[in-house]
């Protein structure tokens, strides 16, 4: 069973002509190809809050998380606020009884804004600056992850009290994804190595740090797996890892955070994450490997943020040009300052034309940006009406993670607004970026 069984239908049954799995559960095509989500046409949206726009759907979202809790109730979920983070976001996450983990004082700033509970909150990162340690002890965060031993100094240093803090260990379990969101093997940036036994120097240097309480540890193996398998290995890994604290620095840490990653299906056919099937075998292993090394099975925290945002977002654009020739290019009001993740992945989509019905035959295009970068493709291959054409409005599913949170200014161009979607209405949660915003920073 996957994620989105675990979902209830919120508006009816999802229509067959939208690919399953890859648009928001409140999404439905209409017969004169009109997109509705949430209750609320694209067309109006487009009209009202301009284009290039992201749209979420609330109800989504909520359901998203209900599943999480409901599939894995003895475990702390904690939201990846790096998938996407705005107060409107956190406020759903909170009232869902998520916890959340943040990389930043800036992220950490957001959620100060709206009264997250400190205690449900994790700050961790490869790298935290004395603005963020100190941000984190003047709000309380309930733990610390740490990921190299200048931040065991750093922060005892600062610290007034003993803070609860986590050890970030690079378990060496390859999640087979992209290598650059690849973050569990040897070799990269993140956390202490396994295998060489810096995890362990970490565990006694934290140990003799006055100002740190250690009360666990902490692995992450990268991002947009599906490989259930994975997560099994790495949760071995990390309770034999317990075991063998206890049993040479005579310490028994009672929690063990297993990061997230869990990926979603951006093309048709992919597969979704299976949620049961990870709850179910992620216990197994835990309880397994403790049992087997009697030790007691440890309090287990897990991050989801794409599983949890990404499927729930759609974005709107218009498109601008139509070039056709040996490869006909569909160029929108958007790009790469919005959607970066193709030139930096070679992340691939599924777009539709919406908003009008076509009776011409379906035709391969290429989707790009108005970008000065050759790089600036948002799809390739792309199957779109062939009189496709300038005013005609594209929509871009499943863009709810790391689309808002890696957008950028590039050639000058203002980030989208980002607006939710509810029962027919629509209320904005970020607005759009303006001239003079752009101007505000300059002093020049």
């Amino acid at each position: 069973m996957t994620l989105v069984d675990h979902i209830p239908t919120l508006r009816g049954s999802l229509n067959r002509r939208l690919e399953p799995g890859l648009w928001p559960r409140g999404a439905h095509l209409r017969t004169d190809n009109e997109l509705e989500i949430g209750g609320v046409e694209t067309t109006q949206l487009a009209a009202r809050f301009a284009t290039p726009a992201y749209v979420l759907d609330e109800d989504d979202i909520r359901a998203r998380c209900r599943a999480y809790r409901a599939a894995l109730p003895d475990v702390e979920i904690a939201y990846a606020g790096k998938s996407l983070l705005c107060r409107g976001v956190l406020r759903i996450i909170a009232e869902e009884g998520l916890s959340l983990d943040v990389c930043s004082a800036g992220e950490l700033a957001v959620a100060r804004s709206i009264g997250f509970p400190a205690e449900r909150i994790l700050l961790h990162g490869n790298v935290k600056t004395a603005e963020d340690f100190k941000a984190a002890l003047g709000y309380g965060v309930g733990r610390v992850v740490i990921d190299s031993l200048d931040e065991i100094h750093q922060l005892g240093a600062l610290t007034t009290a003993a803070q609860p803090v986590l050890i970030r260990v690079t378990p060496g379990v390859d999640g087979s994804t992209h290598h650059a969101i690849a973050t569990g093997v040897d070799g990269q940036k993140f956390g202490f190595s396994l295998a060489d036994g810096a995890a362990e120097r970490a565990v006694a240097r934290v140990l003799a740090e006055p100002g740190l309480r250690l009360v666990g540890l902490h692995c992450h193996i990268g991002s947009q797996i599906t490989r259930v398998a994975a997560f099994e290995e790495a949760a071995r890994r990390m309770v034999g890892l317990l075991a063998l604290i206890r049993d040479r620095h005579e310490v028994v840490l009672r929690q063990l955070d297993v990061g997230g990653g869990h990926g979603i299906p951006y093309l048709p056919g992919e597969a979704e994450f299976d949620l049961t099937g990870f709850a179910n075998r992620l216990r197994c292993a835990v309880n397994y490997e403790s049992g087997r090394r009697r030790f007691p099975v440890p309090a287990l925290t897990i991050e989801p943020g794409r599983c949890i945002v990404g499927p729930a977002g759609v974005t709107l654009y218009r498109v601008a040009v139509v070039k056709r020739g040996a490869t006909t290019f569909v160029a929108v009001d958007g790009g790469m300052s919005d959607n970066p993740r193709p030139a930096l992945y070679g992340a691939r989509y599924t777009v539709r034309m919406v908003g009008r019905a076509s009776s011409a035959p379906a035709v391969p295009v290429t989707v790009v940006g108005r970008h000065c970068e050759a790089g600036d493709v948002l799809a390739t291959g792309v199957d779109l009406p062939a009189d496709i054409a300038a005013g005609d409005l594209l929509a871009v599913a499943a863009t709810g993670a790391y689309h808002h949170s890696l957008s950028s200014n590039y050639n000058a161009v203002g980030r989208p607004p980002l607006v939710a979607v509810r029962d027919g209405v629509a209320r904005l949660l970020v607005r759009r970026e303006t001239e003079d915003d752009l101007l505000a920073r300059d002093e020049g």
